[in-house]
């Protein structure tokens, strides 16, 4: 027998002897009931059901965070104002689910965007606390002793899977079997960590681009007059309310229909590309973009003509020395600031993640995009309201020193903090250091009220509340009962505007003091401008090296006026001041008095009417 051969039986020697030796090892564990990794099999329905639990739990935190934008636990809540009506949390469906991006109360920007350590850690510590809710009674009636540590977890998320590690000695015994075990590992599939990479892919691309807010801008123009001209002799007029109800329902429709570059839906109309955002991949999980005219909306509308009742557009043609033009029009220009919530949602079947930021239009036009790294805590400018150090008291009165219940707000510089409620007539609280600052009080049924205060230098501060009234009003023009319609406007001596169209709507809101009244009424007309042409000239740049140094050419082009027929002209009104008493606004009616015109035939007795307008008086019972 050769060398080769020796060793070729040796091995076989070797081969044999480890089979057996498992086969022994094997045979005892069988016969002493031992389970997998040295637990005996019948204290294994114990531990599996601890497994269990940490499973359960594990899943309970990642749809708290997938529902909650990435917190477990929400960070805490800071209201909004009616300044900036954003609270740090959205309110959807009854569940708070914290801004990504939003203004404060005091109108500033912040971000509050978890990492996905953040998210980890949250899940831990969720699995950690409610470990000790694990229920074993139903063992323990089986005759098992069990002893569990205080569980110590850690959680590992990946694109559709998170892990979790949790260290906690379990000791189970029954009789004389006995097993422990101190680490347990499980993986649940989930897309939480998929779903989170892409929120933040959508998030950079808004907070960089502003696209939802692009978006936004877009409806504004569609939905709300924001400028332009009106060719008309009577002017034009929008109710507020009714702009503000049409843009909340273009926003509501054109955010949902957002979609994002990919594969989760089928264009029906090439048109609907221009709904399509790229942030860089193609999406393969669906994405829902919701606004609702229920979610808090900021929308604040300047401009000439505008208050809380009425958008006026004046016409221009009509007034002394245009006569020449031949028409009228009513140009108007509008300025809005409007912010609104826009929740993201990503889901597959059962599985959600959602997060909310807020859309701004800023006079106009989009936001400016913003730049900040997540990786460290976030820059939000100087929070004034953080540092409330003066004493103050407030207290509030109605015109009989009667005590009045409402809210505190300091105003210094462009922040405002909401400081909190009186009790009794008077507040007593903090508010920031501020040199010429301003107290806004504003308590239901009355007028607001504002004072200076330098909260740096005073300390307490009576103010009395005027008290708003629900006023009917009648308007006797000529002597004669309204025919057509009127826009009545008192104006106080802060320059707050209150306005209403008759007859559609009779009430408002007025309050004890000083107004300028006007009155305008309109009633039917058929008179017809006929088409014309026009030709306007204007100095423009020349072409080439002449241009460059500031040369300039006289251009001349057609205007083509076209035919237009008057259907409202202005038939009588006026203007006149007036000082409104308690007793006559508590009886609920005022009876107003304006001058009648003739009816116009032509052009030149509507500027003529306009050209009277100018020293006629309107006066109140």
């Amino acid at each position: 027998m050769n060398l080769n051969e020796k060793k070729g039986q040796m091995t076989m020697f070797i081969i044999i002897a480890i089979v057996i030796v498992f086969g022994i090892i094997v045979y005892y564990i069988v016969r002493e009931g031992i389970g997998i990794g040295g637990i005996p099999a019948e204290l294994e329905p114990v531990f599996d059901y601890y497994t269990f639990c940490i499973e359960q739990e594990t899943r309970a935190a990642v749809q708290l965070a997938g529902s909650q934008g990435g917190y477990v636990e929400v960070p805490d809540y800071f209201p909004g104002s009616e300044y900036a009506p954003f609270s740090s949390h959205l309110n959807f469906l009854g569940f708070p689910v914290p801004y990504w991006y939003y203004i404060s109360g005091n109108g500033l920007i912040k971000e509050q965007v978890p990492l996905k350590r953040d998210i980890e850690e949250g899940i831990a510590g969720y699995v950690e606390e409610n470990l000790g809710n694990c229920d074993f009674s139903s063992f323990y009636v089986q005759g098992y002793d069990i002893e569990l540590d205080r569980a110590s977890a850690s959680v590992e998320i990946f694109d559709n899977e998170v892990n979790v590690n949790v260290d906690s000695d379990l000791t189970v015994s029954k009789g004389e079997v006995s097993g422990r075990r101190t680490e347990h590992n499980i993986e649940i599939g989930s897309k939480l960590g998929k779903f989170y990479n892409l929120a933040r892919k959508i998030y950079e691309k808004e907070k960089n681009d502003a696209v939802f807010d692009v978006y936004a801008a877009d409806v504004l123009r569609l939905y709300a007059p924001v400028d332009g001209v009106e060719i008309s002799c009577s002017g034009k007029i929008w109710k507020t309310q009714d702009v503000l109800d049409e843009l909340k329902r273009g926003l509501e429709a054109n955010i949902g229909a957002i979609k994002f570059k990919g594969n989760y839906y089928n264009l029906n109309n090439k048109k609907d590309e221009y709904y399509i955002i790229d942030v860089g991949e193609n999406v393969d999980e669906n994405i829902n973009l919701i606004y609702s005219r229920t979610m808090p909306t900021k929308v604040e509308i300047v401009g000439e003509g505008v208050d809380n009742e009425l958008m006026i557009a004046s016409p221009v043609g009509l007034q002394e020395g245009l006569g020449i033009l031949g028409f009228c029009y009513a140009p108007y220009h509008f300025v809005y600031d409007v912010s609104f919530p826009i929740l993201v949602q990503i889901y597959n079947n059962d599985e959600i993640f959602q997060f909310p930021v807020v859309a701004i239009i800023d006079n106009n036009v989009v936001r400016e995009a913003i730049f900040s790294e997540l990786e460290e805590e976030p820059s939000s400018g100087f929070d004034l309201c953080e540092f409330v150090t003066q004493d103050i008291g407030v207290n509030l009165y109605d015109a009989n020193l009667n005590n009045v219940n409402g809210d505190v707000i300091y105003q210094c510089f462009n922040q405002r903090c909401n400081l909190g409620k009186s009790a009794n007539g008077r507040f007593i609280g903090k508010a920031p250091a501020c040199l010429n600052g301003e107290l806004i009080v504003r308590a239901e049924g009355f007028a607001d009220k504002s004072e200076a205060f330098s909260s740096n230098s005073q300390s307490s501060i009576d103010i009395i509340l005027d008290r708003l009234y629900n006023v009917n009003l009648d308007l006797l023009v000529g002597g004669k009962n309204l025919e057509g319609t009127a826009i009545i406007s008192f104006v106080d001596s802060d320059g707050k505007s209150v306005s209403t169209l008759l007859p559609d709507v009779s009430g408002v809101k007025l309050s004890e003091g000083s107004y300028t009244l006007t009155v305008y009424v309109y009633g039917n007309s058929s008179i017809t401008i006929p088409s014309s042409k026009r030709t306007q000239c204007q100095e423009v740049p020349r072409s080439g090296i002449f241009g460059f140094f500031g040369a300039t050419k006289e251009e001349c082009f057609d205007i083509n006026i076209p035919e237009t027929t008057i259907e409202y002209a202005l038939r009588g009104g006026g203007k006149g001041d007036v000082y409104l008493l308690p007793s006559q606004l508590e009886s609920g009616k005022l009876t107003i008095y304006a001058e009648e015109l003739p009816i116009p035939k032509s052009l030149e007795e509507l500027q003529y009417n306009y050209a009277s307008f100018e020293s006629m008086e309107a006066s109140v019972q």
